[in-house]
């Protein structure tokens, strides 16, 4: 599988992000593998190349606004079916246990881990995803 990966952070250009050959990611539990079919670029990826914010590890692949194909639904993933059109976030999780989690404000979770930033993101042919955190996409949008 190809993918746009960062290598390390730097100011723009000279390219940060190198075009890699990377192992078929497979769907573990409670996740779903997407085919990407786009993804956007935010201001976020740009901090995230430029240095701006560290993410915890490098490489990475960026891109957290992703619509993507299911192709392949890991155990215990429920509510998404291979084929559907879904759409993946910046949240990739959270602890569903914290004050904020339990409110409902997920985003706010200090556990929280972001797609395109704690884990790889949509800047390539795959990806996975979390599937309570997968948002299902109406075919005539």
């Amino acid at each position: 599988m190809k993918a746009m990966r960062l290598y390390e952070q730097g100011q723009m250009p000279p390219n940060q992000l190198r075009l890699s050959d990377l192992p078929m990611p497979q769907a573990g539990a409670g996740q779903v593998r997407l085919r990407v079919r786009m993804c956007g670029v935010c201001h976020t990826d740009l901090h995230t190349v430029e240095g701006d914010i560290h993410p915890p590890r490098l490489p990475l692949t960026p891109g957290h606004q992703v619509v993507g194909v299911v192709d392949q639904v890991g155990e215990g993933a429920t509510g998404l079916r291979i084929g559907q059109r879904v759409g993946v976030p910046w949240l990739h999780a959270a602890d569903g246990e914290c004050e904020f989690c339990r409110r409902g404000l997920e985003n706010l979770c200090p556990n929280a881990r972001f797609t395109g930033f704690h884990v790889d993101g949509g800047y390539a042919e795959y990806m996975l995803a979390q599937a309570s955190y997968v948002l299902p996409l109406p075919d005539n949008l």
